[in-house]
């Protein structure tokens, strides 16, 4: 909605008359960026801490000893193979931390891990 802008004279000196002028001359409102300062600061926050407790819980997957391994999602699970480990006892103690993750170094299903390895 309009208002009704009164006369003036210009810095030359010259004289507008007055007139109805359209109530919004900026091509964005200042009324609401407070409001939208605050929720992209609260969208960064939010970022912030689910990116902090993904590496969180993936440091906390592979230093465990099993405890978690269920709740543990395979999108956090290293990708290791049997040529990563030096013995096949190494790969079994992988294994058996977290058999969720270390499913593919146990090929038939059966809890051995790398049988067909050193």
């Amino acid at each position: 909605m309009g208002h009704y802008r009164k006369g003036h004279y210009k810095k030359d000196g010259t004289y507008v008359q007055g007139h109805y002028v359209s109530g919004r001359i900026r091509s964005y409102s200042t009324k609401n960026n407070g409001c939208i300062l605050i929720v992209l600061i609260s969208i960064l926050f939010a970022f912030s801490i689910s990116c902090s407790d993904g590496s969180d819980s993936l440091t906390s997957d592979i230093v465990s000893s099993g405890s978690s391994s269920n709740t543990s999602s395979n999108n956090n699970c290293p990708t290791k193979t049997c040529g990563d480990f030096a013995t096949r006892a190494q790969a079994q103690a992988a294994y058996n931390s977290n058999k969720t993750c270390y499913k593919n170094l146990d090929a038939d299903g059966d809890g051995i891990a790398c049988e067909n390895s050193k």
